[in-house]
């Protein structure tokens, strides 16, 4: 199958959310599957700092009254061709935010159904978020071409109608009221990134006014959850963090956390309670309930606390002042740093994901990767993921709340941090979340299914049990 992905980002080289990730990893796979899959992105201005790109474009063409050129490159770590749609628009560093963002992304999604037409002829456009929702609409002029859309995050939703008509071509037959809801009757599929997420968003707390077009079209809606890159995220190889180690090696992990303590400024003891959280510092990751409980929670334990992110000026002003009354106990690392993420996975006792809503999640995965026990709050892809830890019996991989209340997740905490000095069964549940499969081969065999049965293609016989050996990769 000849397969286009369409995204505004593509790890490792434009990442801002999960999305990023998602499109990095999941062609390679279905590449190493059989299928002509390759993937189109903006030129963004820092691309050259990251990746070789010839000097001459392969092809040229025009969109909204503006001429723009593409290049051919590859991404990193694989043989997939990569397409960079070069305009001025994109020669900022930023990906998103300015004026101008409706605009960009808008002609951006006009130059990859120009690219699609004239240039590389896919038969399924796979287009994620907002930023690519007008291909499903444009092509429907071209039955010959499928089209999937992935929800990533229903809270952006693009341009509206009116302002859609301002810049671009809208057909006649165009219905939506904005860019998301007419990707969402056009496209041939939708899918989402978690199946809990693909039922939430079906009810007015979650469906950001879109449920009643969401549950009309659920019939051609599914979630299917996303997966992590297990050859890059891998504790046994990673070059990131200061001492490899596997899931029966975890006595070599407390170096990894002396390191970390090192190396933000807290007092270094492996016995002490290390948490820590990745994130951006925006409503939906929680921010509000982290505020309410992480200064008793350190004031009556001997706890320590990271975060690394960045966002809301008021959130980060509000860690940073909570971290200068705990020197010492208390980093708060306002940046985006991908090196300094993996270390605190590889270093933390305990990783915080107390979201408000979370359409998949990604760090939950890594963390249990690297054997941090996850503590979240039950909603959308959390609950896919993550299962309450039961010492009982043995089970589960992590502490998980239900009600979006800051005594509910400090709880959790509590129960985690008691859990943390019954070294066995807390090595235990490292373990079981280390060993859990994450990697993209099952994702990608749904995906398959997807396609075929968009092409009229016959059901894949069953696929070996090559997608169900590779639980966690090397990590033992």
């Amino acid at each position: 199958m000849r397969i286009l992905f369409v995204a505004a980002e593509v790890a490792p080289i434009a990442k801002v959310g999960g999305m990023g990730d998602v499109v990095g990893a999941l062609p390679k796979v279905l590449r190493r599957m059989g299928h002509d899959v390759r993937i189109f992105m903006p030129y963004y201005g820092f691309v050259p700092d990251k990746i070789d790109v010839p000097e001459e474009p392969i092809w040229s063409g025009n969109a909204m009254f503006e001429s723009f050129s593409i290049y051919e490159a590859v991404l990193p770590g694989s043989d997939v061709p990569l397409y960079l749609l070069n305009h001025p628009t994109f020669n900022n560093r930023n990906i998103y935010g300015g004026e101008d963002e409706d605009w960009r992304f808008t002609f951006f999604a006009n130059g990859a159904a120009e690219f699609a037409w004239n240039y590389w002829k896919p038969e399924i456009i796979h287009c994620h978020d907002w930023h690519t929702g007008m291909i499903p609409v444009w092509m429907k002029q071209s039955p010959d071409i499928s089209t999937v859309f992935t929800i990533h995050n229903l809270a952006y939703q693009g341009p509206w109608r009116w302002r859609l008509d301002q810049m671009t071509w809208c057909p006649w037959y165009m219905q939506g009221h904005n860019t998301m809801a007419a990707a969402l009757q056009f496209s041939d599929r939708v899918t989402v990134v978690s199946p809990t997420y693909a039922n939430q968003i079906r009810t007015p707390e979650y469906g950001e006014t879109l449920e009643g077009l969401l549950s009309f079209i659920s019939g051609k809606t599914e979630g299917i959850l996303n997966g992590i890159d297990t050859e890059s995220y891998n504790p046994e190889t990673d070059k990131y963090i200061s001492h490899n180690f596997t899931a029966d090696t975890l006595d070599l992990r407390r170096k990894n956390k002396i390191a970390v303590q090192e190396e933000v400024g807290l007092q270094v003891s492996t016995n002490t309670f290390l948490m820590s959280m990745v994130t951006r510092l925006v409503d939906q990751k929680g921010i509000d309930l982290l505020i309410q409980v992480i200064d008793r929670f350190l004031s009556y334990t001997d706890s320590q606390f990271i975060l690394l992110g960045t966002g809301d000026r008021y959130y980060e002003t509000q860690m940073w002042q909570l971290a200068s009354r705990y020197r010492g106990r208390m980093s708060c690392q306002l940046l985006y740093n991908e090196a300094l993420s993996r270390r605190l996975y590889a270093g933390s006792d305990a990783f915080l994901m107390p979201s408000r809503f979370e359409p998949c999640g990604i760090s939950q995965m890594l963390s249990m990767r690297y054997g941090c026990v996850p503590i979240v709050r039950r909603t959308g892809g959390l609950v896919d993921t993550v299962s309450h830890h039961d010492p009982m019996n043995q089970a589960g991989t992590g502490y998980c709340f239900d009600r979006y209340e800051p005594l509910d997740f400090y709880t959790s905490m509590v129960r985690a941090y008691e859990g943390f000095h019954y070294k066995d069964y807390w090595r235990a549940l490292q373990q079981r979340g280390m060993r859990q499969n994450f990697s993209w081969d099952k994702s990608a065999v749904e995906y398959i299914r997807v396609y075929r049965d968009l092409l009229g293609l016959p059901p894949e016989e069953s696929p070996s049990s090559q997608s169900d050996e590779v639980v966690a990769t090397g990590v033992g």
